[in-house]
């Protein structure tokens, strides 16, 4: 990777201070211009990525904040755009949570800018002419998003962590992916051998090289066994071109339908109609097929225009997920309404789940509200290491469960999954978390009801067949895994998945719980 911009400098101040100031908007908007360009060459997380960076490069708070530093203070250009992001980013690093996510794409924005300023070469990924592994410090989303699969066989950074969104863009991109690799910058080799699956990168003898890259497995397209025990394979979504490429990959249905999209660029709440209009869009590929609803995921760490900003010291303890209908059911009501009429406009089979469910009196409270929405299946995710110590309780309210393992992670570690410093902690063949998984599918099967895994653990081939052993009955995942996943629990019968879940459940640490050879 191209090293970053070197630090602007303060001087020496501008001869003309407004006609300096408006050299940003320009710049800027040229920068979201290409962005906006790449987004539409693209679908599914890529198009929304580059789409959202796209208007991060023209937030008028950035440009209007450079514009000040440039006449208040007489820095030059360059600098105030520096100086005017820095405060944004020290701002999200404090947040915390979903908002320090984003650090990373605002620092790509703003030296997309002020490459624009300067009439240089942004920094960014090299234009290749081979097949080649890329190695980089970190990697903005925008940039994973635009990868070529063909030329980058593999991608390696020495920061970030595996649930990052430039980790899960790579994963769709189906680009085996190494995050928080230490030391990789240094090292002098002739080549590397990256193992996406075991989390590897080995020095090889000169030739570059992925595992897995030579052949596809083959799926038939239904989610079971050797010996035909089901397990129902479907596909995580955020936009109708997501599940457009879900049905293409033949996923059985939807598993998580995140809902976000249609509020996150909204300065006002969308109306009901406009929902039921987004949603019932995405619906439509799986007419007689199941489809998951989320309810809205946001709060202090993913905060919405049209909701009152509140200053918390943690975010992602805060009031997110179903904590923000508490305060504002009318909120959730008039999702839910939409939800239920997007289902009868499509003829999905539509069930809803809340987010960031704690204990089962909030279970009670939403499937309350979703029945009288005229929602008939009603569930909650389990991302909260109370909600899966009371699984028992929470299934009594409700029709079934999914485990985000990517937060439940989180929590049960106190690692924030973006932190490259603690990603060994958020390895989903962590003991600890399958032992918390294995908690929620007894008291499922216990009560006779469904759970299902929608974190990125459910797009591991070696780890489906553990998760299966666990009694898990459904596994939703991007749908660039499906075959893989597939044809990984086509290839074991329900036996082999259980001894592999007692093994991995004995284990003491996420080495000895992976099969050997995995």
């Amino acid at each position: 990777m191209a090293a970053d911009l070197p630090e602007p400098a303060s001087g020496p101040a501008p001869g003309d201070l407004a006609a300096e100031a408006g050299r940003i908007g320009p710049a800027a908007a040229k920068v979201a211009a290409r962005l906006s360009d790449r987004a539409r060459s693209v679908s599914g997380d890529a198009r929304s990525v580059l789409a959202t960076t796209a208007a991060m490069a023209e937030d008028p708070a950035l440009v209007q904040a450079a514009e000040r530093l440039v006449t208040e203070r007489g820095l030059p250009a360059p600098r105030a755009v520096w100086e005017a992001a820095g405060q944004f980013i020290a701002a999200l690093r404090g947040a915390g949570g979903y908002l320090a996510e984003r650090v990373r794409d605002v620092a790509d924005v703003r030296d997309r800018i002020i490459a624009e300023l300067l009439g240089v070469t942004p920094p960014g990924v090299p234009e290749l002419t081979a097949p080649s592994v890329l190695v980089a410090r970190d990697l903005a989303p925008a940039d994973t998003a635009g990868l070529d699969p063909t030329l980058v066989l593999a991608l390696v950074t020495e920061e970030g962590g595996p649930t990052s969104h430039t980790a899960i863009l790579a994963r769709a991109l189906g680009i085996p992916a190494v995050v928080a690799c230490a030391g990789v910058l240094g090292l002098d080799a002739p080549g590397l051998a990256v193992d996406g699956n075991a989390g590897t990168v080995d020095i090889s003898d000169g030739t570059v090289r992925a595992a897995g890259r030579g052949s596809r497995q083959q799926w038939d397209g239904v989610g079971r066994l050797a010996d035909g025990h089901p397990i129902k394979l479907l596909a995580n979504v955020g936009s109708a071109a997501d599940a457009h490429a879900a049905a293409a990959a033949g996923a059985e249905g939807i598993g998580l339908f995140r809902t976000e999209f249609c509020y996150l660029a909204a300065t006002d709440e969308p109306t009901v109609a406009a929902q039921r209009a987004a949603y019932a869009a995405v619906l439509a590929p799986f007419a007689g097929k199941p489809v998951v609803v989320r309810t809205l995921d946001a709060g202090s760490d993913k905060p919405l225009a049209f909701l009152p900003a509140t200053d918390e010291p943690n975010p992602a303890l805060g009031v997110r997920g179903l904590r923000v209908a508490f305060q504002r059911p009318d909120l959730i009501d008039r999702q839910l309404a939409a939800v239920a009429a997007a289902a009868a406009d499509t003829g999905a089979e539509v069930s809803v789940m809340a987010p960031m469910v704690a204990t089962a009196a909030e279970a009670r409270w939403f499937a309350e509200r979703a029945r009288h929405a005229g929602i008939a299946r009603i569930g909650v995710m389990i991302e909260v290491p109370a909600a899966a110590l009371a699984a028992t309780e929470i299934l009594a309210a409700v029709d079934f469960v999914s485990i985000g393992t990517n937060d439940l992670a989180q929590y049960v570690f106190a690692a924030d999954r973006q932190l490259g410093a603690v990603a060994a902690l958020n390895d989903p063949w962590q003991p600890a978390l399958l032992r918390l998984v294995a908690m929620v599918a007894e008291a499922a099967a216990k009560a006779g009801k469904p759970a299902g895994v929608c974190g990125e653990a459910a797009a591991d081939p070696a780890l489906a067949p553990v998760l299966a052993g666990l009694g898990l009955t459904s596994l939703s995942m991007n749908p660039v895994a499906l075959p893989p996943v597939g044809a990984a629990l086509a290839g074991v019968d329900l036996n082999a998945c259980r001894d592999r879940a007692k093994a991995a459940l004995a284990a003491t640490d996420p080495e000895t719980a992976r099969p050997q050879g995995e």
